[in-house]
């Protein structure tokens, strides 16, 4: 997708067209720079657990260093499940249906998006989904 260059402390505004090729060239390039940022944070961890791989001569040291390890994989794997959600709002650019909810069609908005740029639905629609999560959590109960 050709999209314009974002001037330096742009931020979308109320103001504009909604998901203009402005506001979406600012949420790739933001959506961007967070997937760059956890990839290299992901490149980090891999790196850090490598040069790890020394065992501890204390029992506690061992447990105090697989709890590490294990807090870095789940930190790792979470990063990587927001990585594919970044990859799928990427793609909700590049056809255009960015910034709209998947369940009502309508603007998801701009203070909403900045806040999570993964956003997929609008803050109604996300609130109608907690409460009917938390009707069935009930039920289970």
């Amino acid at each position: 997708m050709d999209l314009p260059t974002v001037p330096p402390g742009y931020e979308p505004s109320e103001k504009e067209t909604y998901m203009s090729p402005l506001h979406l060239a600012y949420f790739y390039r933001a959506l961007e720079i967070w997937k760059r940022d956890l990839q290299n944070q992901g490149e980090a961890t891999l790196k850090s657990l490598a040069l790890d791989s020394t065992q501890a001569a204390e029992t506690v040291d061992r447990a105090s260093d697989e709890l590490a390890k294990t807090l870095e994989l789940r930190t790792r794997d979470r990063a990587r499940k927001l990585i594919k959600k970044i990859d799928q709002a990427l793609r909700r650019i590049d056809a255009k249906e960015y910034g709209y909810c998947e369940e009502t069609g309508e603007p998801i908005g701009l203070r909403r998006l900045i806040a999570r740029p993964i956003a997929t639905l609008s803050i109604e629609a996300q609130e109608a989904h907690e409460k009917a999560e938390r009707m069935h959590a009930k039920v289970r109960t």
